[in-house]
């Protein structure tokens, strides 16, 4: 009796594949050759659900951004204005093991996207949806009578996500200078100056 194969699970196997390479080893090392191995499969069982290394990557990143949505949706449930903005973006900083392989996957992909439209696609996408969401919080916040600014609410918007961008990156790069107390300190404080 032939083998049945789970498609869907066969396609996240390669997908977690990729993303541990990614963040393991870099996106320049994530070659079909690296991630069927780190799968535990032949390139020829890749080829036979993606249509090329673009389109594993893409997978990828989309996978990564379809988890973090899921996550920050539980943990806003419920609050709205700056308790959930305040949660939003604290989740958006790699502060546990989880955020910072999600971070390091998302930097990853961030020069490869300057010189790749379709990558370049995805993530403005996913800044797009993202910052309409921060935007929408501060609007919540300001009609609840939360904010105490009234600073115009899009350069407020630009100025977390920035922040957020910076921190996470210098976590990333600088660990050494910077600790994820720190960092959770400096974003709580940018909050706070809100209120």
């Amino acid at each position: 009796m032939p083998k049945i194969v789970d498609h869907d699970e066969r396609r996240r196997e390669v997908l977690s594949a990729a993303r541990r390479v990614i963040v393991r080893d870099g996106i320049d090392a994530a070659t079909t050759r690296a991630i069927a191995k780190e799968a535990g499969y032949s390139n020829g069982v890749l080829a036979h659900y993606f249509a090329d290394k673009d389109e594993i990557l893409l997978s990828a990143l989309r996978q990564s951004h379809q988890r973090i949505r899921e996550r920050l949706t539980r943990k806003v449930e419920g609050a709205s204005g700056l308790a959930a903005l305040r949660e939003l973006l604290l989740d958006n900083l790699p502060l546990d093991a989880e955020r910072t392989q999600e971070s390091r996957l998302e930097v990853s992909f961030w020069s490869r996207s300057l010189a790749s439209e379709r990558l370049a696609e995805v993530q403005r996408t996913e800044a797009d949806e993202l910052r309409a969401v921060v935007r929408d919080l501060l609007a919540q916040a300001r009609s609840a009578g939360e904010l105490r600014t009234d600073d115009n609410l899009d350069d407020l918007t630009e100025h977390l996500l920035a922040l957020v961008d910076g921190l996470s990156l210098h976590l990333l790069l600088y660990p050494g200078r910077l600790r994820r107390v720190d960092v959770e300190r400096l974003m709580l404080q940018a909050l706070d100056r809100l209120s």
